[in-house]
């Protein structure tokens, strides 16, 4: 069900000359059919600004990134003792089936005009929130090596997001993850592991997130937290520099925040994009009020900004935490778990995942995002 990649080159708005001109720069690497940059405060794909010329309710569109968090998309569960709360009903539960049939809905996301899916080698809590999580959903060993189903999992989903013209918004970290890496050293290694997974097939459609929500007070880890978090972020810039063929040379690299409305100034200095999270953000005022005060923090350079995780949802009204982020010219990412006593349909974080668009929240979200993108949904 992967497009044939010059139809998708044709909907992202490439034309021959530019496809051409990048076919002999690539010659050691994959003939990649998407490549993301960073221009200004927007982003661009395949040297074009995103949704072209498009506007919606008089706010400029084009050169937002919108996502959809979809973050457990590679993972297993490890643990014996939990796998079997994820069996589908004609079936046990099989991270390859998860992943084969997520593949398969990318085309019918992105003729809704979504341009990247957010995940993360550690996985997300299936059950929504939660501190207790008792299975074993991380792609690394305790020590940060990365597993070779893991491996081979994202790769073939990296590759997939690529023929289907879409960006992959990936993360290294999750707070929750069990086993949890057990020091400093494992996190440097998982991450470099990563990059280099990445970088060796040279990758051209990925933005690193690399940990979701780096404020979160109980985060073990020095390197990950407020203070440190830059560096992470510039290990993987340096890491990857000279090795990827986009614009700047490297792997784009943030790391997310939720709580803090003033973004750390060391961390700003160096992101390449801000991801920030709506998830405590009650009303599309309080949407307004942080957008506002991310651009206003000390170290803001003008980068690109994307809320790459928002659980509010009321598509159906004029005004919602969507709505609010592109009127402050942000992309905006869906959040949507199974809640309690909901159906098989519901929730995109949930195992099993339905990954069809099949609940009235999933109709919502992708049938507002056609609109303000201006898409031809099949």
């Amino acid at each position: 069900m992967i497009q044939d990649r010059r139809h998708v080159l044709k909907a992202v708005g490439v034309g021959a000359p530019l496809i051409m001109a990048g076919m002999g720069a690539r010659a050691a690497y994959a003939a990649f059919a998407t490549n993301v940059a960073v221009a200004g405060n927007a982003f661009h794909i395949n040297g074009q600004p995103t949704y072209p010329g498009r506007s919606f309710r008089g706010n400029k569109i084009e050169g937002l990134l919108f996502t959809s968090r979809m973050v457990n998309c590679i993972i297993n569960d490890q643990n014996p003792e939990t796998r079997g709360m994820w069996a589908w009903r004609d079936g046990p539960w099989d991270p390859e089936r998860n992943t084969n049939e997520f593949i398969a809905a990318l085309p019918r996301y992105r003729s809704h005009g979504l341009t990247s899916v957010a995940f993360n080698i550690q996985g997300g809590s299936p059950m929504g929130y939660g501190w207790h999580q008792p299975w074993h959903t991380s792609g690394y060993t305790a020590d940060g090596h990365l597993l070779p189903d893991y491996r081979a999992r994202l790769l073939r989903v990296l590759d997939a997001l690529d023929a289907n013209g879409m960006v992959a918004v990936l993360g290294f970290f999750y707070l929750n993850a069990t086993p949890a890496l057990k020091d400093e050293s494992a996190v440097i290694r998982a991450a470099d592991e990563v990059t280099d997974v990445i970088c060796g097939r040279g990758y051209t459609n990925v933005i690193i997130e690399v940990a979701n929500e780096s404020d979160i007070p109980r985060w073990p880890h020095a390197i990950i937290k407020p203070g440190r978090a830059h560096e992470l972020v510039m290990r993987v810039q340096e890491r990857s520099k000279g090795k990827i063929k986009n614009q700047a040379g490297r792997l784009l690299v943030s790391t997310s925040y939720v709580i803090e409305s003033t973004l750390p100034e060391r961390l700003l200095q160096v992101a390449d994009v801000v991801l920030w999270h709506g998830n405590g953000l009650p009303n599309p005022q309080a949407i307004h009020a942080r957008a506002k005060s991310i651009r206003a923090s000390a170290g803001y350079r003008g980068q690109p900004l994307l809320n790459n995780e928002d659980d509010h949802f009321d598509f159906d009204k004029a005004e919602n935490n969507m709505t609010a982020t592109i009127e402050e010219y942000s992309g905006w990412g869906y959040f949507d778990y199974r809640q309690i006593r909901e159906p098989f349909e519901d929730g995109y974080q949930s195992l099993p995942v339905d990954w069809g668009i099949n609940s009235t929240r999933k109709k919502g979200f992708f049938g507002l995002l056609a609109q303000a993108t201006g898409s031809a949904p099949v």
